[in-house]
């Protein structure tokens, strides 16, 4: 009925041996051997991808031999069901005419289910070198943009039906080892079934995430894993709760730490003069645009040594305006790089507080702002329901304007992720010109969309035919920051506004180590000709300095409420960053990264401060000291909710 075996004699005459002496499925044979190999494939294919330069030859043995252990944990997860539906699989059903095709249907499934996670695997390593993480569980929720942006990157049609394809063919191919099913007595079904049930008892004991973590090189670390496991265990860590998972001090030693430090954050004190000179100003503007654009790493910018012509027109306003050259994203994800702009607090680990339950009534700038009389706009490309934007900022004082709000006839182009950045900044021209009318301060935060896959924009606007990659997509972007600031010369509130261009984070932040330092490095130009004098402050700073910064400009009180510090008041001496991703957790202080994990644990690089190169080094118990601090007091001060507003201020 099924034809001959595709397989040669001695394979075809083995399995049946091993099916006559023992109740052997093939069919679960045969899955365990395929996703096997493809696991091994994708792990080769992922080195190759990445070459010798990211991964050495040295350390293939050890992420190969740890890669088949996580391998085998996770086909014991995927078998697990597989042998339980066998097992409980009716009498009737197996002796019907049906039970032979419904087998090779179900191995066409779960083949096409490995071939695709496969290939899913291939294009998030692309995209962020990492294996499934934290970002994929999140995609998961977001579905219509994450869709949308893939089906606008890739040929998704013609891949799925390539590997719908191939799944057909091997099931067709191996169509008589499949159909066969061992005959065993009730009791010994029931017995398979227990051991069914128990196998993802066993793995969930046996496997440790944490043991991916073998060399010093992070590559070789992520290609240790499986992806199918990374994914279960970034849904299992999404939330980290920081007193039980990482080193911590008694709060009083924490909080003298920050006070010496002249860090603020919930101790609510004010720093304090550190002798910077306010020269910076001209004089103090009455409004601020803040534009944090979308993974805009410092690399991409000529003002950072690049040469492939992709910013003229940031360069141009760096060069007029004042360039902080040393400034670090405390994240790699959108939302990270907002909280660090609104809160000005550390990263805490786990999910960003735009994403977290009770993170309404928070001491952000918008609502230190509003309360001052200033009339606080988020504005967004895209649609602000995604990560929680429109909720968090709508909770803490600011008035959001997202896609759904743009007039029809302002959008001329869009993807996925939200209008081009040029709609964007023509609809928030409109509104900046409405609320000055009103006779009222702005302080305006915007969000752009267009540097981001698929990289698609209007055509003719620059030289880089869309879709163009990465480069096109800055080099887009910078031609609407360009038009925007063209735009706002004429406007008369344009003499009293500050500028500020930042990013959210970088365009990939992955490296031979968990916390690449320069994957972090993004710009920020404050620009203002009656505003700001020109030049280049190349002092190290942090994302969480901008907000605390904005409001001593504005000459506004609150400053005292954030983590980070103004930079009209910091000293060379207190120079320090702080970055991480969802788990680490990284101090930046004198060249040497503290990196705070979980189960407490803790490590220190020495960082060449030209090529960000790092080299292990024995922690130092100060800058240890130093970094518990100001992520174990962030934590704290979030749940506690001391980072909420005074009711008399929020009223």
């Amino acid at each position: 009925m099924y034809g001959s075996s595709p397989l040669p004699r001695p394979a075809a005459a083995l399995f049946g041996r091993i099916s006559r002496r023992l109740p052997v499925d093939n069919f679960l044979f045969l899955f365990a051997l395929l996703a096997l190999g493809l696991f091994c494939a994708t792990r080769l294919s992922l080195a190759l991808f990445s070459g010798v330069d990211a991964v050495p030859l040295a350390y293939w043995p050890g992420a190969f031999l740890r890669g088949l252990w996580f391998d085998l944990l996770t086909l014991a997860v995927l078998l697990s069901p597989l042998w339980l539906l066998r097992t409980l699989c009716p009498e009737r059903l197996r002796a019907s005419r049906l039970y032979g095709p419904l087998r090779l249907l179900l191995f066409f499934a779960a083949t096409f289910a490995l071939l695709f996670g496969a290939v899913a695997e291939w294009t998030f390593w692309e995209e962020f070198q990492t294996r499934f993480n934290f970002i994929a569980v999140d995609y998961l929720i977001y579905t219509q943009e994450v869709i949308g942006n893939i089906l606008e990157s890739y040929p998704v049609v013609s891949i799925v039906a390539a590997l719908a394809a191939l799944a057909a063919f091997l099931t067709w191919g191996l169509r008589r080892q499949l159909v066969r099913a061992p005959q065993a007595a009730r009791s010994y079904r029931l017995a398979q079934a227990g051991l069914a049930l128990l196998l993802p008892v066993v793995v969930y004991t046996l496997a440790d995430i944490d043991h991916m973590q073998h060399a010093d090189n992070e590559f070789a670390n992520e290609l240790a894993g499986n992806g199918l496991m990374t994914f279960a265990a970034a849904f299992r860590r999404n939330e980290l709760d920081y007193e039980r998972f990482y080193r911590t001090l008694p709060a009083d030693e924490g909080q003298q730490i920050l006070r010496a430090l002249r860090a603020s954050g919930a101790d609510l004190q004010p720093a304090g003069n550190g002798g910077a000179p306010r020269s910076l100003l001209l004089r103090r503007p009455k409004n601020v645009v803040l534009i944090s654009v979308e993974s805009l790493s410092a690399k991409y910018l000529g003002a950072f040594g690049n040469r492939d012509g992709l910013t003229p027109n940031l360069d141009r306003l760096a060069g007029e305006g004042l360039l902080l050259s040393r400034l670090y994203a405390t994240g790699t994800r959108t939302v990270r790089g907002l909280e660090a702009l609104s809160l000005g607090t550390p990263p805490i680990p786990g999910q960003s507080i735009v994403r977290r339950p009770n993170n309404e009534n928070l001491s952000t700038i918008g609502g230190l702002l509003r309360a001052a009389g200033f009339d606080s706009l988020f504005v967004y490309g895209g649609y602000g329901y995604f990560d929680n934007m429109n909720a968090y900022f709508a909770g803490n004082g600011y008035r959001v304007l997202d896609r759904a709000d743009f007039p029809d006839a302002s959008v001329n182009f869009a993807n996925a992720w939200g209008v081009a950045d040029e709609a964007l900044f023509a609809n928030t021209l409109s509104e900046l010109d409405r609320v000055h009318a009103a006779g009222k301060p702005f302080f305006t935060h915007v969000m752009t969309t267009s540097n981001h896959r698929p990289f698609t924009y209007p055509a003719g606007r620059i030289d880089i035919p869309s879709p163009g990659k990465r480069p096109g997509a800055v080099k887009y972007t910078d031609f609407a920051i360009g038009q925007f600031i063209d735009a706002a010369r004429g406007k008369p509130w344009f003499a009293d506004t500050l500028f500020v261009i930042t990013a959210d984070h970088c365009a990939s932040a992955a490296g031979k180590t968990r916390l690449p330092v320069e994957g972090y490095r993004i710009p920020a130009i404050f620009y203002g000709p009656q505003i700001i004098r020109p030049g280049r402050d190349d002092r190290l700073l942090s994302q969480i300095d901008i907000p605390p910064t904005l409001l001593d400009m504005l000459g506004q009180g609150g400053e005292a409420r954030f983590f980070g510090k103004s930079i009209l008041r910091q000293n060379a001496a207190e120079a320090r960053t702080l970055i991480s991703n969802y788990q680490e957790l990284g101090y930046l202080r004198h060249d040497v990264l503290t990196v705070l994990g979980p189960r407490r644990r803790a490590e220190a690089f020495r960082i060449d401060p030209q090529s960000g190169e790092a080299t292990p080094m024995a922690l130092d118990p100060v800058l240890l000291g130093e970094g518990i601090a100001y992520y174990q007091q962030a934590s704290r001060a979030f749940k506690s909710g001391q980072l909420k507003l005074p009711a008399a201020i929020g009223s």
